[in-house]
């Protein structure tokens, strides 16, 4: 399963859903797709996940096993977030909602 978030103020992005999941977990959010933050939400549920993704470090997301000499790198959760991060400082900003739907 794919999840795309969207904004108004940013462009939308599509992440895997069990990555999706666990980073709207992290905002303080039930996880349930599709739904939505309102604008006045959104400050505070992007405080949430950075201060979760710097707790994580550079763990790799889930699923993902660590690297053998044929694979290629896990990526980090910190590094998967960054565009969710960005889309959410751009609708704090802009104050505009944010939604989010399955494809």
């Amino acid at each position: 399963m794919l999840i795309t978030f969207s904004c108004p103020a940013y462009a939308d992005i599509t992440m895997f859903g069990d990555v999706a999941i666990r980073l709207l977990k992290m905002m303080g959010h039930s996880g349930k797709v599709p739904s939505a933050l309102l604008a006045d939400d959104v400050p505070a549920a992007l405080e949430r996940l950075q201060a979760a993704v710097e707790a994580a470090g550079e763990e790799p997301a889930p699923g993902e096993s660590t690297r053998t000499e044929d694979e290629e790198p896990a990526v980090s959760l910190r590094h998967r977030a960054a565009p969710l991060i960005e889309l959410l400082r751009a609708a704090a900003k802009a104050e505009r909602n944010v939604m989010w739907d399955s494809n």
